[in-house]
């Protein structure tokens, strides 16, 4: 989810999203009121031609006395107006007011959000005068978990509850509030340098294992952590599948990291990239031997991927597909994306993510699209017409069939695609 910058005056914090529909009815509110003001002042204001017709004020007070109520009635029929348009705004776009005063809000989240004037005032390059605080919007419907979260002692311990904050993250709080409290640490002992650390053995100990069902790599590795990490801990067997990933296939959708590299002709500015969804960090470590740098995204949904990814000396990055990626427009040479491409719900969904995708990727550089499961051919219909539409050149594409562990056939989509210069 983007964010939402949160300005404090009268201690509320609103956030709001102008329609089409809503401006149009604010118009006609506005007409309304207009003209029945108008006709209020001249009832109010014109007197009778003929002085001589007393007998007829009464009747005439009648009317305006008549005239006063229908104004009224008006106007509470259009402040009703607003009031239900603003609710139903509300619903539909998932916007919410955002009530410092409420007893629910912890005094962090206040502190947290009152804005700070910057000390030599407005600054002459940007125009700002103020810098103002940040979080998610979607926070406000976990105000029940944002208030645990931010109730803490400040300058002690933070609780051991990034399971919590994770749990908040899924739920569309994304950025997270900053908070006051030191982190827990976990001694890092035994890290190899590089390049021993890529495949190295390490002590479980140097991981956080709360909030998770497994404790030990033992039990993650007898896992399918998703589609995409399948016994993708055990980095150090030599004959386990992750150590043979992107450099030995074992069908025809399984692209190798040097005939990737090979296609922009010896490696081709391949210099650095994007792995959305990375698992254990395999991918950025077969490229970091290949001296390329790789970013890797991923959340710690029911394994420690970040630490894991780190202690292997490449680089996680904790963030949800939900988030706009915190890159800037074409710097990479190389996305690297498997089936976190899946996503629920409306198709705009997909589009969102796909477009921010080709954002971050530079003219020239590659989209690798590795073993997609098209569960269905609507499925794969869809994703094949959402890529045509971007114009990308199909350097590789293949579509092959994979037996899963029940022994039935599934259809997967591996393709490498150019993303062309667009003028």
């Amino acid at each position: 989810m983007g964010s939402v910058s949160l300005k404090i005056g009268d201690g509320t914090a609103r956030f709001k999203k102008a329609t089409y529909c809503s401006s149009v009815l604010n118009l006609l509110m506005l007409f309304s009121v207009v003209t029945t003001n108008l006709f209020a002042l001249y009832a109010f204001t014109s007197s009778p031609k003929n002085p001589h017709n007393h007998l007829l004020l009464p009747h005439t007070h009648k009317n305006i006395s008549l005239i006063s109520e229908q104004v009224s009635l008006i106007l509470r029929q259009i402040d009703s107006s607003q009031k239900k348009l603003a609710q139903m705004e509300k619903e539909l776009l998932g916007y919410e007011s955002f009530d410092l005063s409420s007893p629910k809000v912890p005094n962090e989240v206040r502190n947290f959000l009152q804005p700070h004037l910057l000390p030599l005032g407005k600054d002459s390059r940007t125009g700002i005068t103020e810098m103002v605080a940040s979080i998610g919007h979607s926070c406000v419907k976990s105000l029940d978990l944002l208030s645990q979260f931010m109730s803490y002692k400040v300058n002690g311990l933070c609780p051991d509850d990034w399971s919590l904050g994770q749990k908040l993250i899924l739920s569309g709080c994304e950025p997270l509030p900053r908070r006051r409290c030191f982190a827990k640490t976990i001694p890092k002992v035994g890290l190899l340098k590089l390049p021993d650390s890529f495949w190295g053995n390490y002590s479980e100990k140097i991981y956080s294992w709360s909030g998770l069902g497994c404790k030990n790599v033992a039990c993650l590795n007898v896992k399918k952590l998703n589609r995409d990490c399948a016994g993708c801990f055990d980095v150090v067997s030599s004959g386990g599948y992750e150590k043979q990933r992107y450099v030995k296939g074992r069908g025809k959708n399984d692209f190798l990291i040097d005939d990737v590299l090979g296609m922009l002709g010896n490696g081709g500015g391949i210099r650095i990239g994007f792995d959305i969804g990375g698992g254990s960090g395999t991918f950025a470590v077969r490229m970091a031997e290949r001296n390329v740098t790789i970013v890797t995204a991923t959340l710690n949904v029911d394994a420690p991927f970040n630490e894991f990814i780190a202690a292997r000396g490449v680089f996680p990055l904790y963030l949800s597909l939900d988030h706009r990626f915190p890159f800037h427009d074409n710097v990479f040479d190389l996305v690297h994306v498997g089936n976190v491409l899946d996503v629920s719900g409306r198709p705009e969904k997909l589009e969102f993510l796909v477009f921010d995708i080709d954002r971050v990727l530079r003219a020239g550089g590659l989209f690798w699209l590795d073993n997609f499961l098209c569960s269905n051919e609507d499925k794969k219909t869809a994703l094949t017409r959402l890529i045509e539409r971007f114009g990308y050149k199909k350097l590789k594409w293949v579509v092959g069939e994979k037996i899963n562990g029940s022994g039935k056939s599934e259809v997967y989509l591996s393709a490498v695609l150019q993303k062309p210069v667009r003028v």
